[in-house]
């Protein structure tokens, strides 16, 4: 009978049980003592996962966007600045205590003094509190005027691109004539017949003209969309053309009429100070920038504040919704990415 082989003579782990540890060969001819948990850790992962790893959830576009908007200082600094704009016009109280229509005619032209840092008007008004009030009539405007083209344009050009035919083919003639017509003499002569001292014939008529740009869009975002292989899968499905476009379509084709939307209300903002400035957009008594303009003109140089503080506000109005149509632009295109 063969002597047991004394203890100092045995290899590490030699006639150890599995509960007692595990063996590892070091690869250069010897062998590694691991404890029974660190054996099991080779062998599976801890999270008790078969290797594949901890899932992540799938983001979508939105957020995807929202993610990039948020690193975006251009987006960060536009959207403060509109966000302040859209405080004051909502609260205009909050940070100045006249009235825009109080003057006094012997302060006219007279520059900044105490409790009126932007001086006086040719009327003797006070132009920080005109200025802070035109912001309300300015993004007033511009909103309501931005979301009558968005809705009027997407409904239209999206049922032309869905549906086709005889439909779409009017529709694109339509479009063509009214991007015949200049926005500016097509004011001029609409315009110069209204009588009425409210924004909504303003309103109107960038709705009547502005709308041609967003059915193109959402024209051509819904044709690109509706041959996707997910849209002919629930048409073959049995899906309604409701369904189809409101569920399948439209969320895959809105963020294009987004981007465009967000550019074109800064650009109808300055088109209401154009036309407040000719003389046949807002009238007095109502309070606008472009109205500013036009009275301080002729006295620019005897009180150009007059005149540079509400162009600037104006200025810097139309720049903030550019600049926040540029970022929200660049993070809905998957091409920039």
């Amino acid at each position: 009978m063969p002597e047991p082989t004394p203890p100092e003579h045995r290899l590490p782990g030699a006639g150890r049980t599995p509960e007692d540890g595990a063996i590892a060969d070091t690869g250069m001819g010897g062998a590694m003592d691991l404890a029974t948990a660190e054996g099991e850790t080779l062998e599976k992962p801890s999270d008790g996962t078969q290797g594949t790893g901890p899932t992540e959830k799938a983001r979508s576009l939105w957020s995807d966007a929202w993610r990039d908007l948020r690193r975006n200082p251009v987006f960060i600094i536009a959207g403060l600045v509109i966000l302040f704009l859209v405080v004051i016009s909502l609260w205009p109280g909050s940070i100045t205590w006249m009235s825009p229509l109080k003057c006094t005619l012997s302060k006219a032209q007279e520059g900044s003094q105490p409790g009126h840092p932007f001086g006086f008007d040719g009327q003797g008004c006070d132009v920080y509190t005109r200025v802070v009030y035109g912001a309300r009539t300015s993004v007033t405007v511009g909103v309501l005027a931005t979301l009558g083209v968005a809705l009027l344009g997407s409904v239209l050009g999206g049922l032309a691109g869905f549906f086709g035919g005889a439909g779409d083919s009017v529709l694109s003639r339509i479009t063509d004539i009214f991007f015949a017509i200049p926005v500016v003499l097509g004011g001029l002569v609409l315009l110069s017949v209204v009588t009425s001292n409210t924004v909504w014939p303003v309103i109107g008529f960038m709705v009547l003209l502005g709308w041609p740009q967003i059915s193109r869009i959402a024209r051509g975002s819904v044709i690109t969309a509706k041959h996707n292989d997910y849209v002919q899968a629930a048409r073959a499905l049995g899906a309604s053309h409701s369904r189809l476009l409101l569920r399948h379509i439209a969320p895959n084709a809105v963020a294009p009429v987004i981007v465009v939307a967000t550019i074109a209300l800064g650009t109808f903002i300055a088109l209401e100070a154009t036309l407040s400035y000719l003389g046949v957009g807002l009238k007095p008594p109502t309070v606008s920038w472009g109205i500013d303009i036009s009275a301080a003109s002729p006295y620019i140089r005897n009180a150009p504040h007059a005149l540079l503080w509400p162009s600037g506000a104006l200025a810097l109005t139309v720049l903030a919704f550019i600049m926040l149509g540029d970022a929200v632009r660049d993070a809905l295109d998957p091409k920039l990415r």
